[in-house]
């Protein structure tokens, strides 16, 4: 019986871009991009194509703009899948300095195994052109709003919220995120996880600001991680990991994260404070199922539940918390150097639509909350209006809602809330405040 034939990376990244583009998936869940008995490409040939589909929908909007300009006729829509071979050429030759011959020959190759081998001279002389005129393309993309490689509404948006900030925004929106990792405080001494990492060729490098953060270079999968299967490591970027130090929360207090999946800060609570009776929500019971898998790898325990947090009497014991989390469902703006598919996916509409979901979370939530407790509302947007418009609001609609100014050195102060961008100390865009109820 015959192997079944791998379909090599150019071809399984366009499969990949379709999943995003043709039918709205997160990159990361594309099947495209799992390992299948029915294609089987090796590791490597995952990892590039990965790879490959990443670098497109990071540089999509202005490799779409040198497509278009230098194509002499647009490829007809149900052609689709040509151009976005042109955009895997174009990004191996801009940005990946991929071997020129490499770059052409074989991405062009690819349209003999999409069925259209008249296209193969097409795609291969465009980019023979691209790589004798490179140099002037790109000037000619310079002048262009599509040089910045985003949405023209996203670009607007950032623009009036961070008139001073949003061009390092962009451009840190447009840099491949490092590996972020979180030390288990809870497990063996964090010296001999870092030595295990170091003995095994990595870079180990602490962050100045969150406790628990190493950076750990060169990026590789973290089921490959020395000490990651054990539950001594867990993927977190450090801005996220600020969370559960604002908490403070301590052993015995009853504790909510709510909009809790895949379980990151559930379980950096748990290791931050032994003890608190965690109550772990999540809507989706297959999100919930991977806050219980984490909470398995780590040996933490805690309560989860699927419910709507909107929605408390369908959920809630009568008990009131101490502490709750509201990590917010959000635009994830500042989040779009590791999910670059936001530019493409987010629209402005459901930007309005996860404030109006925001809002009703911190009034459905806040009668949970016990007299004298905190409530840290968390969004990874960038957007003023999820953000310190909201705290704003809220703040000035609910007698009983006091803001604890943070004494922290991180962020820009905000009149409600501080803000990291994108990029701040090597970490994702995040915003956080702290609420007391007086009464």
């Amino acid at each position: 019986m015959k192997k079944p034939r791998a379909r090599g990376p150019r071809l399984t990244a366009l499969e990949a871009l379709a999943d995003v583009l043709d039918h709205g998936r997160n990159l990361a869940d594309s099947p495209a991009l799992q390992p299948s008995k029915k294609h089987p490409e090796d590791a490597r040939d995952l990892s590039l194509a990965r790879h490959l589909a990443y670098g497109v929908l990071r540089w999509l909007t202005a490799l779409d703009w040198l497509a278009n300009a230098l194509l002499n006729k647009p490829f007809k829509s149900r052609d689709r899948d040509l151009h976005r071979l042109v955009l895997l050429g174009l990004q191996q030759l801009w940005h990946d300095q991929t071997a020129p011959h490499a770059a052409i020959h074989e991405t062009a190759e690819c349209a003999r195994h999409l069925n259209k081998p008249w296209a193969v001279g097409v795609v291969n002389a465009l980019l023979r052109r691209f790589q004798r005129e490179q140099e002037d393309w790109l000037s000619r993309l310079a002048t262009q709003p599509q040089q910045f490689a985003h949405p023209d509404w996203m670009v607007q948006r950032l623009r009036a919220d961070w008139p001073d900030h949003w061009q390092q925004v962009l451009q840190a929106n447009n840099a491949q995120a490092p590996l972020w990792l979180r030390l288990n405080r809870s497990g063996p001494e964090r010296e001999n996880v870092i030595e295990r990492l170091e003995d095994d060729g990595f870079e180990v490098e602490p962050h100045p600001l969150a406790a628990d953060a190493i950076k750990v270079t060169p990026a590789a999968p973290v089921t490959a991680l020395p000490g990651f299967s054990q539950g001594h490591l867990s993927v977190q970027d450090p801005a996220a990991q600020l969370a559960a130090e604002l908490l403070d929360a301590s052993g015995g207090m009853r504790v909510l994260d709510a909009c809790a999946a895949p379980g990151g800060k559930t379980c950096h609570i748990l290791e931050h404070a032994k003890g608190a009776l965690v109550t772990a929500l999540e809507l989706h019971a297959e999100r919930a199922e991977l806050i219980r898998q984490n909470l398995q790898r780590l040996h933490l325990k805690c309560t989860v539940l699927t419910g709507d947090a909107s929605e408390p009497d369908s959920w809630w014991d009568g008990k009131p918390f101490q502490r709750i989390l509201l990590d917010a469902p959000c635009s994830a703006s500042g989040v779009i150097r590791r999910h670059p598919e936001i530019k493409h996916l987010r629209t402005p509409g459901q930007v309005d639509e996860a404030v109006q979901l925001q809002q009703r979370l911190l009034q459905q939530l806040w009668p949970l909350l016990e007299p004298g407790g905190i409530l840290v509302y968390a969004t990874c947007s960038l957007f003023k209006d999820e953000n310190s418009m909201q705290i704003k609001n809220f703040v000035h609609n609910t007698a009983n809602a006091e803001e604890q100014v943070l004494q922290v050195d991180w962020g820009i102060k905000e009149m409600h809330g501080r803000q990291i961008l994108t990029g701040e100390k090597d970490m994702d865009g995040f915003y956080y405040a702290v609420l007391r109820k007086s009464d």
